[in-house]
């Protein structure tokens, strides 16, 4: 297992290993736009036959199967930019995931093979338990979409507009929390705020005059998605001492609209954050911990190129070497399970872990800090751990 516990380069199903290497091939397309019900079998042979004979359940299982659904988890990593089912077929064989040897799992073939559907079950007990899905029907595919979308919108490098400077969007991104505690928003909005304010910097012209009328719109924007009950217009521009009037927050509210084509879906790195978390069986000080962590990533301006997932990711482990809890063995087992999510390699990771590391380190008298120092968060911001970088670097390294 990398330093990390999550799976290194390797993805913990390869689908780069033909099925005819392992058995005959059970199908092929009869007709490439048709659906996976018009596949026609190829040859009768007993494995087949066996599949055929399934409950309607495992063979519905079986399809998701075949079409690597598992895949999208256990083999992605950065580079993942798409994924279709075309991609499956090479030489008229269906290339079936193959099990690899997970770290902790060396000899152990049986709990192998059941590291998918175990897999799927905790992530699916993790999204009813979180209340993240109405209906258990459709968490597993819910995501899957998530770790598919991830990577729509993402921003191609942290390079700001030559006017402004890392510092000045940390100054911004601070006072924007600030807002968000007094207006007691979810956490989701603060998130989708954040990524509004990013990519609205990218794709529409502002002045440094206002950028806190664009952070504040964005933050409006994403309480309109994420809020049952929403503050008032006048309410917004007092919080910046009316230095812009109620015409002209309504007309950065359209521009920054139209800059993004209204397109405002996002998918936060706190939900993967908890997902993770959960099937991993972390502590309540660990979660406070790595959302702390988590939080102060909105403050750096180099955590603007990284996947959420690998953010939650990088933020759970590191939250997990500070806090240096026993270990059992039953909370090892399920560290080791999700750690078979592959969502980047080990450098990427440890090089996340290091900017968090740092920016804990220097985050005294930010609002996050403040926000995490409370006894409801279990003053994690004020852990041993986190005094100084250094320490807090040489148990990560």
């Amino acid at each position: 297992m990398a330093r990390t516990g999550f799976c290194d380069t390797k993805p913990l199903l390869d689908l780069h290993k033909k099925a005819d290497e392992r058995r005959a091939p059970l199908r092929t397309w009869a007709n490439a736009s048709g659906p996976i019900d018009r596949w026609q079998p190829v040859e009768a042979d007993e494995s087949r036959m066996n599949l055929l004979k399934m409950e309607p359940e495992r063979r519905w299982e079986r399809r998701l199967s075949l079409q690597t659904s598992e895949g999208i988890i256990m083999g992605f990593h950065e580079d993942s930019r798409a994924w279709s089912p075309g991609k499956l077929i090479a030489e008229g064989c269906v290339e079936d995931p193959v099990l690899l040897y997970p770290c902790g799992l060396q000899g152990l073939p049986s709990l192998q093979v059941l590291v998918p559907s175990l897999l799927r079950h905790e992530i699916e007990k993790a999204l009813e338990k979180l209340d993240l899905i109405w209906d258990r029907t459709y968490a597993w595919e819910m995501f899957l979409d998530m770790m598919r979308t991830q990577t729509q919108n993402s921003l191609p490098s942290a390079d700001l507009p030559r006017y402004f400077t890392d510092a000045t969007r940390g100054i911004l991104v601070d006072w924007l929390i600030q807002v968000h505690e007094i207006m007691h928003f979810q956490d989701e909005t603060l998130y989708l705020a954040i990524h509004l304010l990013n990519r609205s910097l990218r794709l529409i012209k502002v002045t440094t005059a206002n950028l806190q009328l664009l952070g504040m719109v964005c933050l409006f924007i994403a309480a309109k998605k994420e809020e049952c009950l929403l503050p008032e217009v006048s309410g917004l521009c007092s919080l910046m001492d009316h230095t812009y009037t109620k015409h002209q927050f309504l007309r950065m509210e359209r521009k920054v609209l139209s800059g993004l084509k209204f397109e405002l879906s996002y998918s936060p790195p706190l939900h993967f954050l908890l997902i993770f978390a959960s099937v991993a069986r972390c502590s309540a000080m660990v979660v406070w911990m790595a959302r702390y962590l988590l939080e102060l990533s909105l403050l750096e301006g180099q955590c603007l190129v990284f996947l959420p997932a690998q953010l939650a990711g990088a933020a759970l482990c590191l939250a997990r070497q500070v806090v240096q809890e026993p270990t059992t063995p039953e909370g090892e087992a399920a560290w080791c399970l999700v750690s078979s999510i592959h969502v980047g390699s080990e450098a990427t990771l440890m090089k996340i872990m290091h900017i968090l590391a740092s920016a804990a380190a220097k985050a005294h008298t930010c609002a996050t800090f403040l926000k995490f120092s409370s006894p409801e968060t279990m003053h994690v911001s004020r852990h041993p751990g986190l005094k100084n970088a250094s320490s807090l670097l040489g148990v990560c390294s």
